[in-house]
């Protein structure tokens, strides 16, 4: 009994020194996340900073009726959209073709090799890289005058509401393509290699061995992930839009992130502002419930 008590205590003891050392990551998060939810109020007001939360005007939704009725909010949810929905279907698609191809590699110094120079833009800001893509891209830049050394009219990447989103979304999936295989590439090892032998000597091409035993073993990742990008799908990524677009490609590349900072920190107007995020911010939510009872059903794991 002695003994048992012992146990537990010591269990005790052991929780309490990993809960201490959450400690800082949660005060991280109620600080930086949930003490600033207060502002949320805000949607539901007419603010004004001088008289601050408490004084300004309650309007209820008046906010969220004139979002509505805007001729530009139905283009801004379509932008975000297609700039979403691209970058997880090709990124997802890209991440699973390397780490297949990067896990035939037998060489361990070209893999190791490899991996580096791949993962390498994913730790990058866009700040730094959107200067390499403006440079690369635009008139006078290698890929425009490789253009023209066919004989083909330059293209205005950037600046062209045409070939805007297809750059913003092929410049993602090139950022994270490499990093985001890493989960794929611990599902195809946990694949038992007596499958692959087995499948060989049976006349296999490696073509069927991908279909019939890769692909499979890694199935259960491949649901799991694509059900957490759910919740991601009305955020297009801010930081890199924000660095690489312009009012000439508004129509095509003004997405809710952007929109949301030009109209609350560019024209002030913070209330509406808070009330485009806000119903951001609920449409995530749901779809990240969604997500967590699809990933329930396909895969038999829970994502929370």
């Amino acid at each position: 009994m002695n003994k048992e008590r012992s146990q537990s205590k010591n269990g005790m003891g052991t929780q309490a020194m990993f809960h201490l050392m959450m400690l800082p990551g949660m005060a991280f998060v109620a600080v930086f996340c949930f003490v600033p939810m207060v502002g949320i109020v805000m949607a539901f007001q007419d603010y004004v900073p001088a008289k601050g939360i408490l004084k300004s005007k309650f309007v209820g939704l008046e906010h969220f009726k004139y979002m509505m009725e805007l001729p530009d909010i139905v283009q801004i949810f379509t932008n975000t959209l297609v700039i979403a929905v691209g970058k997880i279907v090709l990124g997802t698609l890209m991440a699973i073709v390397f780490a297949i191809l990067l896990n035939e590699i037998r060489v361990k110094f070209l893999k190791k090799t490899i991996q580096t120079i791949v993962y390498l833009p994913h730790f990058l800001s866009w700040v730094v890289l959107a200067a390499v893509v403006v440079n690369m891209v635009n008139l006078d830049g290698p890929v425009n005058q490789f253009i023209g050394a066919l004989g083909l009219e330059k293209i205005n990447f950037l600046g062209s509401n045409t070939w805007f989103r297809p750059m913003i979304i092929a410049t993602d999936v090139w950022k994270e393509f490499g990093y985001n295989s890493i989960v794929y590439l611990a599902a195809i090892t946990a694949i038992d290699p007596g499958l692959h032998e087995a499948a060989a000597m049976d006349g296999a091409t490696w073509w069927k061995r991908v279909w019939h035993i890769t692909l499979p073993g890694m199935l259960p990742i491949i649901l799991l992930m694509a059900a957490m990008s759910l919740s991601s799908i009305l955020s297009a990524g801010f930081d890199q839009i924000y660095n690489l677009y312009s009012p000439m490609v508004y129509k095509t590349g003004d997405v809710l992130d952007t929109y949301v900072y030009r109209m609350g920190l560019i024209s002030r107007q913070y209330s509406f502002s808070t009330a485009v995020g806000l119903l951001r911010s609920v449409v995530g939510l749901i779809l990240m419930v969604t997500a967590n009872e699809l990933s329930k059903r396909f895969t038999e794991r829970k994502i929370f």
